[in-house]
């Protein structure tokens, strides 16, 4: 019989750096998240080898359940740009998404770090709700723009992107 110390444990995902040999599992669950776009598998085993530092995967039971693509912004070292939020269904609903934001956000190469950026469509609720979570976790509200346009970026191919910023505070440390 297992102690209930080790049953709740079971139920908490691992949360660590990914690996390139993760992208194929990573490909599968964003495909499995709609309305995510979808990346190549060879776009997210980059993500994995090369931004593993600003990038995070968790793990339940050896499964991947959630999965976070971010990175630093070569022209502006302040913003960590989070390119996309992926949760299984198994672990919707559980703070999985801000806890996966928080350990990235904690990490060393994010020391110089003072805003986190991301695009969402005007249309994604969950995305919103993550990243207002988010905000007010920092003490901070969002910023929201229209940044890639559906006419203008996207030749009506896609909906309008909004471009949202939040402000990071030393809150973060304490969150996590």
């Amino acid at each position: 019989m297992q102690h209930p110390r080790d049953l709740a444990r079971a139920s908490i995902p691992n949360l660590r750096m990914p690996q390139a040999k993760d992208g194929a599992a990573i490909w599968e669950l964003v495909q499995s998240c709609q309305p995510l776009d979808e990346n190549s598998m060879y776009c997210n085993m980059i993500q994995c080898d090369h931004f593993a530092e600003t990038c995070v995967l968790a793990e339940l039971k050896g499964e991947v359940v959630g999965w976070v693509s971010a990175y630093v912004m070569p022209n502006d070292p302040e913003t960590l740009f989070v390119w996309q939020v992926a949760v299984s269904e198994k672990a919707r609903g559980t703070g999985l998404g801000t806890l996966m934001l928080q350990a990235i956000a904690n990490r060393d190469a994010c020391d110089e770090v003072t805003r986190l950026q991301t695009t969402i469509t005007a249309d994604n609720e969950a995305s919103w709700a993550l990243f207002r979570k988010f905000g007010k976790i920092q003490g901070s509200k969002l910023d929201a723009q229209a940044y890639y346009t559906q006419a203008l970026h996207f030749q009506n191919q896609h909906k309008t992107e909004h471009l949202v910023t939040i402000p990071l505070t030393k809150a973060m440390a304490q969150a996590a």
